[in-house]
């Protein structure tokens, strides 16, 4: 038993001493593991900031991706929307070319047009003028004849009036004469002491004259009034102006 005992004791401290080594192996392994997990944290953690950062960058390189991406899509549409509006000008070019020689063909139209009724109108004018010049050439002569035929008219009724009034005057001198020889007949024949004897002969002497006077400036101012008619119608003729008569 003793011996038993003795030799598993011996086994059991050998065994213990190699446990303990292996212990001690093991506690060196786990500090050397736990050392190596340490390091292998900080590499862990270093490489997740890493990592965030290169999703950081990556997040920031796609949106200029998507950027770059958009650009080049505008750029390509803004490259179509160029190209269509190149297209465009060229059209509206060609069309304003077009415009231009239309217009420039209707400007030539209508300078001919023009220049020809400006030929024509002149005709016309001077047509017109010519016309205008033969009629007041025999309105003229007209208004001459006219004149003259009312000249002749006034002259002859000019002579009437002197006429008229030569007579009045040598039938008043005539009744004067014999208003005179009748009044010396009459005061030879009346007594000198008659208070006024010539008094009612003078009175019917001067009715008579103012009945002669009367009459005669009647038929003077008829006359006048003729002359004057006569001298207002021949006043209204173009650029012809008539003789005043002095009666």
């Amino acid at each position: 038993m003793k011996k038993m005992n003795a030799v598993n004791l011996d086994k059991l401290l050998d065994d213990f001493s190699h446990i303990e080594k292996k212990i001690s192996e093991l506690h060196g392994e786990n500090n050397h593991l736990t050392l190596q997990l340490e390091k292998a944290n900080k590499l862990l953690a270093i490489s997740q900031s890493q990592e965030e950062l290169a999703k950081e960058k990556c997040a920031v390189l796609q949106n200029v991706i998507k950027g770059l991406q958009q650009a080049i899509e505008n750029q390509h549409h803004l490259r179509d929307d160029n190209e269509r509006l190149k297209n465009t000008v060229c059209m509206l070019e060609e069309k304003v070319k077009s415009c231009e020689q239309e217009y420039k063909s209707q400007i030539d139209r209508l300078m001919k047009e023009i220049e020809s009724k400006e030929e024509e109108h002149r005709l016309e004018q001077k047509k017109t003028h010519c016309e205008m010049k033969k009629r007041l050439e025999t309105k003229e002569e007209e208004l001459k004849q006219l004149i003259e035929k009312k000249d002749l008219e006034i002259s002859e009724l000019t002579g009437q009036l002197r006429a008229q009034e030569k007579e009045k005057q040598d039938e008043i001198i005539k009744l004067q004469i014999e208003f005179d020889a009748k009044l010396t007949q009459f005061q030879n024949r009346t007594p000198k002491s008659h208070p006024d004897p010539r008094a009612l002969p003078q009175n019917i002497y001067r009715r008579k004259l103012q009945h002669f006077q009367e009459e005669k400036n009647k038929e003077i101012e008829v006359l006048r009034n003729t002359i004057r008619d006569l001298e207002q119608r021949l006043s209204k003729g173009p650029d012809v102006r008539p003789r005043r008569w002095q009666i």
